[in-house]
């Protein structure tokens, strides 16, 4: 039985979250987790400075406003948390998933996700939150951190599902690219999609022999991959690939920089989730 923890939120891909982890569902037995978390800044009111000419009894007056607010909001953040979570619940039913529960928590999403990640098997979320611009195509403030933080595979929702047929492995020839291969070889889940895998990189002998032997997994899982050498940039050429080719779904591993490396560079995986607009799978 294939455990899975779903990410919930009030954005529009909180809709295909729950169609990512239908999909899934039609290829595994699965039980479900939706998780809300009410964030500390969903509940309480912005700073108020209360320096200056206000008297003793007008600052008391005020400070017993404000903390009524913030009940007041407290209450309407649960109901809100419920809802999205009892809307997601009856789209997964709708879907035929039977094994859902509901979970809503107060505090910080990462905290809360380390919580249940323990008992999970892969974590589904949408590429944005809520709180993203759309406009400019950024990513979910969360987004990241959930990555960087989870020990479990992660399936990063696109803003619509679409049936997934055609799978693109990034390969770079590292032990957690050949640990991604290996995984998807042994995935019920993956079985069956058309896959190949592309290296961005010179055109060596070191690297086509990495390649062919990614291939070699492949093959013995039953798999009949193509594989593509390509000189460029990772997140250029992958995404070109992805758009040109018509692949459904990106697999790759996860962070290999440093958390302060890429801070200087960028992180040739966040540009990758942020420029391809596949469902991403991540491996760690």
């Amino acid at each position: 039985m294939t455990r899975i923890l779903g990410l919930i939120d009030g954005s529009p891909y909180a809709q295909s979250v729950c169609d990512h982890i239908a999909w899934i569902a039609g290829k595994a037995d699965v039980t479900v987790d939706l998780l809300h978390v009410i964030g500390r800044r969903d509940l309480a009111s912005e700073p108020v400075n209360l320096s200056g000419n206000i008297g003793l009894g007008a600052r008391t007056a005020l400070l017993e406003e404000l903390a009524e607010l913030d009940a007041q909001k407290a209450k309407v953040a649960h109901k809100r948390g419920r809802l999205l979570l009892d809307e997601a619940k009856a789209r997964l039913n709708e879907a035929g998933v039977a094994n859902v529960e509901t979970k809503l928590r107060n505090g910080d999403l990462i905290d809360t996700v380390l919580e249940f990640e323990a008992n999970a098997d892969i974590i589904v979320i949408g590429k944005r939150g809520e709180g993203a611009d759309f406009a400019k195509g950024h990513l979910g403030s969360n987004l990241e951190r959930v990555v960087r933080s989870t020990h479990k595979a992660i399936v990063i929702a696109s803003r619509a599902f679409k049936p997934v047929a055609k799978l693109l492995i990034a390969y770079d020839g590292g032990s957690m690219a050949m640990k991604t291969v290996d995984q998807v070889s042994r995935s019920s889940i993956l079985d069956g999609l058309g896959c190949k895998v592309v290296m961005a990189g010179a055109d060596t002998s070191e690297n086509r022999k990495k390649l062919d032997d990614a291939a070699i997994i492949l093959k013995a899982a039953g798999y009949a991959p193509e594989v593509a050498l390509v000189q460029g940039a990772a997140d250029k050429v992958i995404s070109d690939m992805v758009e040109k080719e018509g692949f459904d779904l990106l697999a790759m591993g996860a962070y290999s920089h440093s958390r302060l490396r890429s801070l200087f560079i960028g992180s040739t995986t966040t540009e990758m989730i942020r420029s391809c607009k596949v469902p991403v799978v991540i491996f760690r």
